[in-house]
């Protein structure tokens, strides 16, 4: 009985063990004339630039502001409107009134509006720098602020932007783009510290 008993086992331990066998040998057959995943997906394609880039592809404020659209700012204002108005002797409103506020002291203005500690302590004025590094990440540049807007991701919407808030009773003149723009995510930062020592500003802030 015993020797039955371990016959009928050894049998079954051999089928596992062929049938292992060849699982691992049919897998090796079905993948065999597929292509490996690449370590790095897609390919490069020439003039368009990485994702990786990242802020390396944004140009630096006066070159943007040389070919803006103050009609298509006036657009992307309109996500502004729920807290700020832009016309000359508006009421304040959640946040401050935003006409002539291009060149306007920071933290000042805007008929008397309460503007928090953080906006305060930026100084300077909201020349076009500043105005797009608020634009940009306005808690980034005042951390503190009561302003709770995101900012504008997109370059040419915050150039569009300043250029239709300029063109609101301010009209100061677009600096010019240097001759020998940096390319680069450098070239927006030296820009910046070019045309203004601080950084800060839309909501003309709060």
């Amino acid at each position: 009985m015993d020797d039955r008993f371990n016959t009928i086992a050894g049998w079954a331990l051999f089928s596992g063990i062929v049938a292992l066998g060849l699982s691992s040998i049919s897998g090796r057959y079905f993948e065999a004339d597929k292509n490996p995943r690449p370590e790095k997906m897609g390919h490069t394609i020439e003039g368009v630039v990485s994702s990786d880039a990242g802020a390396a592809a944004v140009e630096p404020i006066a070159v943007r502001l040389a070919k803006a659209d103050p009609a298509k700012g006036a657009q992307v204002f309109k996500k502004c409107g729920s807290c700020h108005v832009d016309a000359q002797g508006g009421a304040n409103g959640i946040g401050p009134n935003l006409y002539h506020v291009v060149g306007e002291a920071v933290g000042q203005g805007a008929g008397g509006y309460a503007f928090s500690d953080a906006i305060k302590t930026i100084g300077g004025t909201w020349d076009f720098a500043k105005l797009d590094t608020w634009l940009t990440s306005p808690k980034a540049m005042a951390n503190g602020t009561k302003m709770t807007f995101a900012g504008l991701e997109d370059p040419m919407d915050r150039a569009n932007v300043i250029a239709y808030l300029n063109s609101q009773g301010s009209n100061l003149p677009l600096p010019k783009p240097s001759a020998a723009a940096p390319a680069a995510g450098a070239s927006a930062a030296a820009s910046d510290a070019a045309v203004a020592p601080s950084a800060a500003p839309m909501g003309a802030a709060k």
